[in-house]
């Protein structure tokens, strides 16, 4: 069982920056894949990013790409988010999720590669 916990989340005005963490449970976490999703108002939960068990693969969505970074501390059972250059439309509820490492790095985008998930953190940046 792994659980997970974000942090990180507020309130930022557009052009502004965020990390979001993730911490994680478990003494298996460096064999996890690790992602972020995130859900807008009245729309599906969508993919943002994810990293491979190393560190050496990462994965974005074409809307995030060059803004967003992820990267992970396996020491610390954390991964992390770094949300630059943010706008409006990053405006969501930010999940963080696990999955098998090699399940994570042939489908980060699907929903069903990951078996863990979080809670969520808010997200919300002003125009």
């Amino acid at each position: 069982q792994v659980q997970l916990v974000e942090s990180g989340g507020g309130l930022v005005q557009a052009g502004g920056s965020l990390r979001l963490s993730c911490a994680a449970s478990g003494r298996t976490f460096s064999s996890y894949g690790m992602g972020w999703f995130r859900q807008a108002p009245g729309k599906e939960r969508e993919f943002v990013a994810a990293i491979s068990w190393s560190g050496g693969s990462t994965y974005y969505a074409d809307s995030v790409k060059g803004r967003f970074t992820i990267s992970r501390d396996n020491a610390k059972n954390t991964v992390y988010l770094q949300m630059n250059s943010l706008k409006p439309e990053d405006t969501a509820v930010y999940y963080c999720a696990a999955g098998r490492s090699r399940r994570v790095v042939a489908g980060h985008e699907r929903e069903d590669a990951y078996d863990y998930w979080g809670q969520g953190t808010q997200v919300t940046v002003s125009s």
